[in-house]
Order: C-alpha cells, then sequence, then structure tokens
C-alpha cells in the first residue's frame, strides 16, 4: 500500500512538474538581450507557451501594454512597430507562470548572411589560409552599435521551429570577432559607420554546401523529387537538399531582416544551368516566407580559381559558365545585385584572402539600391553590343558611365571566327568608353571571350575601380581555343 501511494505522488509531482516547463514562456533563440530589431517598421514577437496561455508583453517604447494569447497548440506571435530611436530598449514579457525581461535591445539595420565556406570564412582566416586586414581589424573592433548572431552548423530532415546551435546576440568585440564571418562583420561595420544607426548581422553558413541545401522542400520539388525518409542527416549534410534550410533559415523567417547577403556557387559550378534555375527559386522561396516583399539580396559571383585543367573550355570544366549564370541571375531576380570578384581570387586557394574587398562590392550594392546613396557606384562595366570593323570587333559595355580602365595592359580576351576557334587577341580601351580586339589569326572575327578560364586575373574595370565580369558574346557550346 506504501509503495503505490509513493507511486502515485511521483507520477503526479512528474505530471505537474512537467506542465509547468510547458507552461513557460519560451522564445526563439534569436529573440533575446541585446538584439537588434529592425528599425522604424513593423516586426514579430513570437514564441511559444502552454495552450491558450495569455500573455502581456510591456515595451520600453510603448505607451500601453499589449496583450496576446498562445493557440491550441501553444505558439502565439504579435507585430510591433519599432521606430528610429536610437536608445537602447527593454521589452517584458509576463504570464501566469513566466516572468521574462529583455534588456539592450536595438532598432537599427538587420541583415542575414549565409552561402558556403567564403562566406563563413572567419575574419581570424582558415588555417594557412587568412584574411587580410585580421589584426587591425580585430583591435578596432569594439563597437556597442554592432551586434552579432551565428547560427551554427546543424542540419534536419524536417523544418525547424528553434536554431538547435548558436552564438547568441553580443555586441562586437575583439573576443568574438575572429571567429564571425569576415564579410559579414566588414559589411556590418562599415554600415553602421556609414549610416551611423545600430546595425545586426545574422551569419548562417555552411562550407561546401550546395544551393539545394538552402531551399525548402516546396520549392525544390518544382525541379527534383525530395524523400529523406532513409537518408543520414550526418553524413554530406551540406549537399542534401532542404537539410540546412530546414534548421539555419526556417527558425529565422519570423524575424524581420532588411535585406540579404550570399556567397556559394562554388559547389554547383558544374551545371551553371540548373543554378540559374535553383538560384532565383531560392530567393523568390525565401523572400515569400519571410513575407515583407522582394527585400534586398546582393551576392557575390564566385572568384577565379585552378580548378584542375585552367585550359578547359567546356561547362564542367571551366567555372566561367558558372560567373556567367550568376550574372545573368540579376536579371532573374527583382531588387538583386552582384559583386564582381574577378580581380581578387587566387590560384592556389579557393578561399580569397581579400574579403574586405568583397564586402565593399555588397555594400556599394547597398547604399545604392537599398538606402539611396546614388553617388555610390555599385555596377561594373557589363558587355553590352559588338560591332564588326576591318577585321576588329569593338565592345560596347553598360555600368562605364564615366569610362573604362586598366592598371596595365588588357588581358583575357580572345578571338574567334565562325569555325568557332578562339585564339589570344589584343585588345585595348578606344576613347575610355569601348574595347577594341583583334588577332592576326582571325582575318574574319565574329565573336570575343574575356577571361574565360577557371583562374585568371580581371583586367578590365570602370574608373570607379569596380571589374568587369568575365564574358563571351557567343552562345557556343562546341567551341575550341588555341593556347598562346
Amino acid at each position: 500500500m506504501k509503495k503505490s501511494i509513493l507511486t502515485y505522488f511521483i507520477f503526479l509531482f512528474i505530471v505537474l512538474f512537467s506542465q509547468s516547463i510547458f507552461a513557460a514562456i519560451k522564445l526563439p533563440a534569436i529573440v533575446s538581450s541585446n538584439m537588434v530589431l529592425q528599425r522604424n517598421t513593423t516586426v514579430n514577437l513570437w514564441g511559444w507557451a502552454d495552450a491558450n496561455e495569455k500573455i502581456t508583453i510591456e515595451a520600453s517604447w510603448l505607451k500601453e501594454a499589449i496583450n496576446t494569447k498562445a493557440d491550441e497548440n501553444g505558439s502565439w506571435s504579435i507585430e510591433v512597430k519599432t521606430s528610429n530611436s536610437k536608445t537602447a530598449q527593454s521589452i517584458h514579457l509576463k504570464s501566469k507562470s513566466s516572468d521574462i525581461k529583455l534588456e539592450n535591445v536595438l532598432f537599427g539595420e538587420v541583415w542575414l548572411c549565409s552561402g558556403q565556406s567564403n562566406m563563413q570564412q572567419p575574419l581570424n582566416g582558415y588555417f594557412a589560409q587568412p584574411t587580410f586586414g585580421t589584426n587591425m581589424e580585430t583591435a578596432k573592433s569594439t563597437n556597442s552599435n554592432l551586434r552579432l548572431f551565428t547560427v551554427d552548423r546543424v542540419g534536419s530532415k524536417t523544418p525547424l521551429m528553434d536554431v538547435d546551435k548558436y552564438s547568441g546576440w553580443a555586441h562586437a568585440t575583439p573576443e568574438n570577432v575572429l571567429e564571425f564571418s569576415a564579410i559579414a562583420y566588414f559589411f556590418g561595420k562599415d554600415l553602421q559607420e556609414i549610416l551611423d544607426v545600430p546595425v545586426g548581422m545574422i551569419h548562417t553558413s555552411w562550407g561546401g554546401s550546395a544551393v539545394e541545401a538552402w531551399i525548402s522542400k516546396e520549392a525544390i520539388e518544382e525541379f527534383q523529387k525530395v524523400d529523406l525518409d532513409d537518408v543520414d542527416i550526418t553524413k554530406g549534410t551540406n549537399h542534401i537538399p532542404t537539410a540546412l534550410f530546414n534548421s539555419m533559415i526556417n527558425p529565422l523567417v519570423h524575424y524581420t531582416i532588411k535585406g540579404a547577403l550570399w556567397y556559394q556557387g562554388e559547389s554547383n559550378r558544374q551545371e551553371p544551368e540548373m543554378y540559374k534555375s535553383l538560384f532565383p527559386a531560392m530567393v523568390k522561396d525565401w523572400r515569400n516566407r519571410w513575407g515583407i516583399g522582394d527585400f534586398p539580396f546582393y551576392y557575390v559571383q564566385i572568384a577565379p580559381f585552378l580548378y584542375g585543367n585552367n585550359s578547359a573550355f567546356n561547362v564542367k570544366d571551366n567555372s566561367a559558365f558558372m560567373r556567367e549564370a550568376q550574372l545573368q541571375c540579376i536579371d532573374l531576380m527583382p531588387n538583386s545585385g552582384i559583386a564582381i570578384a574577378m580581380d581578387l581570387g587566387e590560384i592556389n586557394t579557393i578561399h580569397p584572402p581579400r574579403k574586405k574587398e568583397v564586402a565593399d562590392r555588397l555594400l556599394f550594392n547597398a547604399l545604392n539600391q537599398t538606402y539611396g546613396l546614388k553617388t555610390i557606384d555599385y555596377a561594373g562595366p557589363t558587355f553590352d553590343s559588338l560591332t564588326i570593323e576591318d577585321g576588329r570587333i569593338n565592345l560596347a559595355f553598360k555600368n562605364a558611365e564615366t569610362g573604362l580602365y586598366t592598371s596595365g595592359e588588357l588581358t583575357g580576351f580572345e578571338i574567334a571566327g565562325e569555325n568557332k576557334v578562339f585564339y589570344p587577341a589584343m585588345a585595348r580601351i578606344v576613347r575610355g568608353s569601348s574595347v577594341q580586339v583583334l588577332s592576326e589569326n582571325v582575318s574574319k572575327p565574329v565573336a570575343v571571350r574575356y577571361a574565360w578560364r577557371n583562374w585568371v586575373v580581371g583586367s578590365l574595370y570602370d574608373t570607379r575601380l569596380l571589374p568587369a565580369s568575365s564574358f563571351r558574346t557567343d552562345q557556343w557550346d562546341d567551341a575550341t581555343h588555341v593556347e598562346k
């Protein structure tokens, strides 16, 4: 009899204890003290509690408390207006079983940063692969108006409501910037200084990841069927379709952002045409899920690198086709922009150390297109049209309003006749606005290619030193070339 009574009380204690835990308000990891909320807009506060639990929210910037209630599944969400105030704010959440206070909350500009290893690359660099400028940037990094949040690398077969592992919101210090994304840090630091407002940078990337991993099941199944029932999510996680979207993007979609930065494509370089479908589909899907319209989306074209055979001219082995696909994606995605890195690559490492320049070029896109600073140039020369005259091809460019520039000789140009055989060519800038290309080996030229190799150093710029992308004036899949 005594044993039965003891068992009963143990059971009762477990039930009551578990109910009290469930009843407590739970916030997602990204909603916490020290966070940056997008300024002067409507943002979401959300979380979980007991079913039908009543919740009161007092925000320091609101005159009156607001009330909400969890639904039958224990989920709750409410919209709150923010302002342009630079004063630190607080949020107080209360229910019958909870009393939570969030401190040191700022209003500012919030940007999401994602992709593969070049976005993941920390300010501290990788082993034997530096990020230039680390010491000085670290020494100057303390900034209470620059806040950082990192989603750790975890995959999932199904969409998660909250991130599993993370480094929570904290202001920039020499102790925490070293392992934060270098590009995200440089972008956020300069944006904060230029706009003189708080900035929050959310970093969620995974080295070596394929674009398929960052797309939701609903979006990617327009292109391929996804069934992860028998998939080991711990092996090759960063290439499993939907696996990173589920765990590293979906938990963030309620958090209002200003825009997104993206650096990825190396892992998909052998299928540029497929990428040209998947990447815009991913961007469209993210925008639909955030539900804040076509937010700015700025991305980096992959940099030149010696992927094995540098004389390769076919789609599978020549990453120039991937760079072309990424450039073409601008026209497939509204409110987007690209940072060209033709002059920033390194022949022996796929991780170029000059991340500051990459971040700058992303920032130029944002300053001009998002923040209205129209005097800031953001787009390098883009091939527009050609004319043929006396055995020479003259190339005209868009986005070269102040003229074309090279610091030495123009290199990397090739020219072909109707036989589709490309020969190295001489090129020069004519009257500061066009490029003339010719070769003694091609008397009747019809096509030009520029920097059409895995490894190359870009030589064509505008006068703001924004580089031109590699390009071709033809659409041949069976072209060949003659080396020097």
